[in-house]
């Protein structure tokens, strides 16, 4: 199995393409028996990559991914991840993401989780270093917009919560 890679200049990093492969977790890249998370990643990333610590772009679009899994939380060089037709349906999933500290590019349409009314402004608001989601600009406004609604939120779950 080959993969993708294509001159990524600007940061100096290499992305690694593993899009329409029909899988569920990184392992199946080597195994190909399709899981419904990414058990293994880390593993398989290193095993395909001679120092994943410097990835930068990864693109897991149009699998079976329905969890965002620890592992990659752990790339903490990402800056581009590419989610896209899979089967995220929680908005809670991509939570995890906010440890990524340089993460500017992500997409998530053509998961269930981006019908939730909810859907940008909390992507928005727990990633706030994003300047592009699912393919477009992330605004100033929208930005200004999802730190209102965070805010909402949270004092609406301060209000509820029994003390």
């Amino acid at each position: 199995m080959r993969l993708k890679v294509f001159p990524f200049r600007k940061m100096g990093k290499a992305p690694v393409d593993l899009s329409f492969k029909c899988i569920g977790s990184i392992a199946d890249v080597l195994h190909k028996e399709p899981n419904e998370d990414l058990a293994g990643f880390t593993l398989t990333i290193d095993s395909l990559l001679s120092d994943p610590s410097h990835l930068a772009w990864l693109d897991l679009s149009f699998n079976h991914i329905s969890r965002i899994d620890k592992a990659l939380t752990e790339l903490h060089e990402l800056r581009v991840l590419y989610l896209h037709g899979n089967h995220i349906c929680k908005l809670s999933e991509v939570d995890k993401l906010g440890v990524l500290p340089f993460l500017h590019t992500l997409t998530l349409h053509g998961n269930a989780v981006e019908n939730e009314k909810t859907y940008r402004d909390h992507v928005i608001s727990v990633l706030p270093h994003l300047k592009s989601m699912d393919f477009s600009a992330v605004t100033k406004q929208e930005r200004i917009m999802s730190q209102i609604w965070h805010k909402k939120i949270t004092l609406s779950k301060t209000k509820r919560s029994p003390n």
